[in-house]
């Protein structure tokens, strides 16, 4: 099959959050498994972008309403990151370094949809399949069922995977205009909630539905950001999939980020050295059980309850412990972890920013792995943290609940039912006790290790809907 993902991020091209790592990995599956996966994200402004080479296989001009913006379709020439990746350069709205946060993302984004299906009209044949990716590209499945200058598309098969419904993409109708022509008596399929919200566009109009997680399709059937009645109507064309990791990327026995690679066979001493390593940028004592938090620091991830949770934590266990926080976000946040440096020097320590070698290092050095989060559709930490021996924290919700099951009950981690600071300050307490205990403490370590998660797995629970979708069962 030809498959066109189309999405905002894709790792290492250009990452926000899980949903580049994912459109980063699947295509590559699914062209090992034999088919013809290809990846079309914008054209920002990245390293990424200038330390590789390029060749401009299409241009044209992108019609925004009155607007008109010139447009290039660039293809990275070695395939280096086992797919086709296709670049949509509009030098005036991408290029710029940050992926999101402009007042212009509406503009910037149906652009980018625009441009997309105007190259993909232009080819000589048209995909077997589009895998939309949030709401970045919720436009894409109405323009291709009712905008006239598409109609070449309008019986391709559109998927959209959803990678966290609380973003939607609203506009105001007074954006109308925007769209290529189509028929006005359709104009009731871009309504949600008296506004356009190009999430709940692409849900209606999309051939099939995914979440990323089982547990995540549930949950959003009754909390989804208003969405909540839409997704019981469409759950005859959704199921929850369970997103993977690139094991050829995250392999700590390979990784060159590491201090020390190791395998499941020499896994204490490998953690160990890294942990050392990790310790030793950060002035923290490697004797003492290592708790870190990966990932940005907004309330959905529980980052406002780590201030507290870490002050008291630290408190409660006269300073017995280490905490490592990575992540930026939330100002606020950021400076309410930051001013505990001083009242806990040697057990505490922030990098406020991101860094992926860094991040690699921390879930090869680190003993937990705290994940507090209100909303984790699927979360992919967790699964990092598994394979690399270091066991998550987690609460209960979205993926976390399908990949992590507490120790108590013969599992691979440490739950909690709550977001709040006393049930991750309980958990914690449990981490200590499970540290101490070294026999238990390696054994839940190696089953960990033992989980799979890779993409293998996954990728043919996708391509299965696609071939359901597009008759060819």
């Amino acid at each position: 099959m030809e498959i066109f993902h189309i999405s905002a991020e894709c790792y290492p091209v250009a990452k926000v959050g899980g949903l580049a790592d994912v459109v980063g990995a699947l295509p590559k599956y699914q062209n090992n498994a034999g088919h013809l996966a290809r990846v079309v994200v914008p054209g920002y402004d990245t390293k990424f972008k200038s330390e590789n080479d390029f060749e401009c296989v299409h241009w044209g001009h992108v019609k925004l309403g009155n607007f008109s913006f010139p447009f290039n379709v660039l293809k990275e020439t070695t395939d280096m990151l086992g797919f086709e990746l296709y670049l949509i350069e509009i030098p005036d709205l991408f290029n710029r370094k940050d992926v999101y946060g402009y007042e212009d993302d509406i503009e910037r984004f149906l652009s980018f949809q625009i441009a997309t299906l105007d190259w993909i009209i232009g080819r000589g044949s048209v995909p077997d399949v589009i895998n939309c990716h949030d709401h970045h590209t919720g436009l894409i499945p109405f323009m291709m069922l009712y905008c006239h200058k598409y109609n070449k598309l309008k019986e391709v098969p559109s998927m959209i995977t959803i990678h966290n419904g609380l973003y939607q993409g609203q506009f105001s109708f007074d954006k109308l205009y925007y769209l290529p022509h189509f028929d006005l008596a359709h104009v009731h399929v871009l309504e949600w909630d008296n506004c356009i919200n190009s999430l709940a566009v692409g849900i209606k109009c999309a051939w099939a539905v995914t979440t990323v997680s089982p547990n995540y399709l549930n949950e959003i059937n009754y909390s989804a950001n208003g969405l909540e009645s839409l997704f019981n109507l469409v759950r005859y064309k959704s199921k929850g999939i369970l997103n993977g990791i690139d094991i050829e990327v995250w392999d700590p026995e390979k990784d060159s980020a590491l201090e020390k690679n190791y395998s499941i066979k020499n896994f204490e001493l490998g953690k160990q050295k890294n942990k050392e390593k990790l310790c030793k940028l950060f002035d923290l004592d490697p004797s003492k059980p290592l708790f870190s938090f990966i990932g940005r620091l907004l309330e959905e991830k529980g980052g406002d309850l780590l201030p507290h949770a870490s002050a008291l934590a630290l408190s409660e266990n006269y300073q017995q412990i280490n905490i490592l926080i990575l992540g930026s976000g939330n100002t606020t946040i950021e400076k309410q972890l930051n001013s505990l440096l001083h009242d806990y020097k040697g057990n505490y320590n922030t990098f406020i920013g991101y860094n992926e070698e860094l991040a690699h290092l921390i879930y090869a050095g680190s003993d937990f792995l705290l994940m507090p989060s209100r909303v984790e559709p699927c979360g992919l930490n967790q699964m990092y943290s598994l394979r690399y021996g270091t066991i998550p924290i987690v609460r209960r919700t979205g993926g976390l609940k399908d990949t992590v099951i507490d120790f108590g009950d013969n599992g691979n981690g440490i739950c909690h039912d709550q977001a709040s600071v006393r049930d991750i300050c309980y958990s914690i307490d449990r981490a200590v006790d499970l540290f101490n205990d070294k026999k238990q403490f390696n054994k839940i370590r190696k089953i960990g290790m033992n989980t799979d998660h890779s993409w293998e797995r996954v990728c043919q629970e996708y391509i299965e809907i696609y071939k359901l979708i597009s008759n060819k069962i």
